[in-house]
């Protein structure tokens, strides 16, 4: 059995969504000039982030593993961690634009960050479209195994490296400095890496929750 079907991971993974959710509404953060209560954001916002990049790492790791052995598992695997990983992308940019309203003034401001992480998600819809466009089944899986791992590729020019070559108003780019400098104490980091950790957990119990109905589907094909 898969680690994260099991009843074990479920209960850490409630857990730390509970934690975080309280935690991050109730703790307190230190008092930054314009972003204020804001801040606690980065439990969702930012977490998410984090999280996205690692379940989309997990879905490139299936796309390089099929293919070397061209299992369709493998397949399934990259696609619903892909899925997985869009949806929370796109979480992270309404979380982003919500702090934006409160901080910047407005909901977008073309943000080079903001628009780089626009196109990132553009790209992985890309691949959905693409998968959804090719019949054959190998074909499908090879070709979007190929594109994946190149969607990947531009995540890191277009969320780290591109933003830091230019004016950006997102902490950490653009000569702005991170929230490291700004984080007084200890009580953010208490309630910020354990997010990290709930949301990922989150996404890849809902992974393969579609992944195990996916093989359903399929063992059901096979039979009719």
């Amino acid at each position: 059995m898969n680690v994260a079907d099991r009843p074990v991971f479920r209960i850490i993974t409630l857990i730390l969504l509970l934690y975080t959710l309280i935690g991050g509404l109730l703790m307190p953060v230190p008092r930054v000039g314009i972003v204020n209560e804001t801040i606690r954001n980065q439990y969702f916002h930012v977490s998410m982030w984090f999280s996205m990049m690692l379940v989309l790492t997990i879905s490139v790791v299936f796309s390089i593993r099929y293919l070397m052995n061209s299992d369709d598992m493998d397949d399934i695997n990259a696609v619903e961690f892909a899925n997985s990983g869009l949806i929370l992308g796109i979480l992270g940019i309404c979380t982003g634009a919500l702090w934006a309203k409160f901080t910047w003034g407005a909901y977008w401001s073309s943000d080079p960050k903001q628009n780089g992480a626009a196109i990132a998600m553009l790209i992985y819809l890309g691949y959905l479209v693409l998968r959804s466009s090719i019949q054959d089944e190998q074909t499908r899986a090879r070709v979007s195994s190929v594109y994946n791992i190149f969607a990947f590729a531009s995540l890191v020019p277009l969320l780290y490296i591109l933003p830091r070559m230019t004016d950006s108003l997102h902490p950490g780019s653009g000569g702005n400095p991170g929230f490291n400098i700004y984080d007084l104490d200890n009580n953010m980091r208490m309630v910020f890496y354990p997010s990290i950790f709930a949301w990922t957990f989150l996404f890849i119990w809902i992974s393969r929750l579609r992944i195990r109905t996916r093989i359903a589907e399929k063992a059901l094909i096979e039979l009719s």
